[in-house]
């Protein structure tokens, strides 16, 4: 019988939470529902010295926006708790004794000042990459090299030591990763990595692969930067005898510059003018501020449709895409092994698409909030209009307000540009007239309204783009927008009334004879 699926994220609290972060929980939750598996997420904070107050919350807080439901976890519990590393401390160095003994790891009590003696040795050598090896294990303090008697004093007197992996000398170390195919590293080019610090807390490499196993997981997807670590793991699972259940691995591609040169970090984004966390984010070492996805407008679901297209695609020209569709459509091996180009521009295109989708009365609310700042109130009925006559030119939330301030706030200040090239004494007279007989209206709609004015421009032997920007201008005070007899509608006879005159009054400057 195959196994349940069951994947992690399995994020440090060392700061916010990167959007690759966010990505990879997105891609280890789409597999997991897709499969009727199980999605588990980690707190790997065995570096106590770079947590972060804060970064615990705020990992879940993302998740939750972003619709990443969580069957397991440090805050709902499962089976396999706890879900801190911290808290599971005491479990690990049974299997870092368990690799001692069989022989596959060793103590090694040398100081920091002997470990640095030796890189500085193997750089005099011209060593490429100076490491703990093998080769250089021999020359160094541990239990490789010392008597088996003064190994035991050490140990017993409670000198500092580290467990090391005993990494064979000339071993290929093969594995099948679901992404790049088959990935073949020749074991001189690993080091004998630490496996147990001197404080008694694991590092990644065990405490990652002991919980993996305890915790059932089947499939590993996570960040190439993660790919080099991979024949390491490989040979703890087959060191600690668990080879026939380690999990499949999957490493993602890179998140790339938007010119496509190098990894993407937080620095290119506050220099390229966009967010690279989801959510607003205060160092609390610092007090740097970040802006987030979420405050800068975005809505969630085209975040989460935005990011998962960043790297995988579903093999159609499909491109919008619900969270059940994701689900639905995603597979690892349409994931590409190829860096991706991080495009903000996409991002904007895919939350324009999505407010389009949503109906005007949801639109409505973001508007009535704004207006409520403003100490505007407005009736439901008006602010669904105004959202639906300008929910094509928004891209955010917050545009409804600055493009739609002229709806509830009459223009005081009228474009140069436009007054100067498209108001004179023929227009003025076409308005006198249009002001007057809206009053005349008794059904007043935008076609109405349209109708009234073609019939007071035949009458003057005028045409309606003679006008039409001009008469915005007096209305709107803006150059360009929606449909200008729908806005007339909005407004209604009196307001349009009083615009007009106001504007004729203010821009008797502009007419000539």
């Amino acid at each position: 019988m195959e196994r349940e699926v069951r994947v992690r994220f399995a994020p440090s609290p060392t700061g916010a939470l990167h959007i690759g972060g966010v990505r990879t929980a997105l891609y280890n939750y789409l597999l997991a529902r897709k499969t009727g598996g199980k999605m588990i997420l980690r707190i790997e904070d065995t570096d106590q010295t770079r947590f972060v107050p804060g970064a615990e919350d705020y990992i879940r807080e993302s998740l939750e926006w972003c619709g990443i439901e969580l069957d397991e976890s440090p805050w709902n519990g499962g089976p396999y708790a706890p879900y801190r590393q911290s808290e599971r401390k005491p479990m690990y160095m049974q299997y870092a004794q368990q690799l001692i003994d069989s022989g596959h790891a060793y103590y090694a009590f040398d100081t920091a000042e002997e470990l640095d003696a030796m890189r500085e040795r193997l750089k005099a050598a011209k060593v490429a990459t100076p490491q703990y090896n093998a080769i250089t294990r021999t020359t160094m303090k541990n239990s490789l090299t010392l008597p088996e008697d003064e190994v035991k004093r050490r140990l017993e007197s409670g000198e500092a030591y580290v467990i090391r992996l005993k990494v064979p000398r000339k071993e290929e170390v093969r594995l099948q990763d679901m992404i790049r195919g088959w990935v073949m590293v020749h074991s001189s080019a690993i080091d004998d990595k630490v496996l147990m610090k001197s404080d008694g807390m694991p590092t990644y490499h065990l405490a990652n692969i002991v919980d993996d196993h305890l915790m059932k997981i089947t499939h590993v997807i996570r960040g190439e930067e993660w790919l080099p670590s991979a024949p390491l793991h490989v040979l703890l699972y087959r060191y600690l005898g668990w080879e026939d259940t380690m999990p499949q691995f999957a490493h993602l591609p890179l998140l790339l510059k938007p010119d496509g040169n190098g990894k993407l970090s937080k620095r290119d984004g506050d220099k390229l003018g966009f967010p690279v966390f989801p959510l607003h984010w205060v160092d609390p070492n610092t007090g740097e501020k970040s802006t987030g996805y979420r405050e800068s407008g975005y809505l969630p679901d085209a975040f989460v449709n935005f990011l998962a297209f960043l790297g995988w695609n579903p093999g159609t020209q499909q491109e919008i895409f619900s969270m059940e569709e994701l689900i639905q459509e995603f597979s690892v091996e349409r994931i590409g092994k190829s860096g991706t180009r991080f495009d903000i521009q996409k991002a904007r295109w895919f939350n324009e698409q999505y407010l389009r989708a949503k109906p005007d009365g949801e639109l409505a609310n973001y508007l009535i909030e704004a207006l409520a700042a403003h100490n505007i109130t407005t009736t439901p009925d008006k602010a669904e209009k105004v959202a639906g006559l300008m929910k094509e030119r928004v891209s955010f939330p917050q545009d409804f307000w600055k493009e739609a301030e002229y709806f509830y706030v009459a223009p005081t200040e009228y474009s140069e540009k436009v007054a100067s090239k498209k108001w004179n004494s023929q227009s003025v007279a076409v308005f006198e007239d249009f002001k007057n007989e809206l009053s005349s209206l008794q059904d007043f709609n935008a076609d109405t309204v349209k109708e009234l004015l073609n019939t007071i421009l035949e009458r003057h032997g005028m045409k309606l783009g003679q006008v039409m920007q001009a008469l915005r201008l007096a209305v709107t005070g803006a150059e360009a927008g929606p449909d200008l007899m729908q806005i007339i509608e909005v407004l209604g006879q009196e307001e349009t009334k009083q615009r007009i005159e106001t504007a004729i009054s203010k821009l008797s400057s502009y007419v000539t004879a």
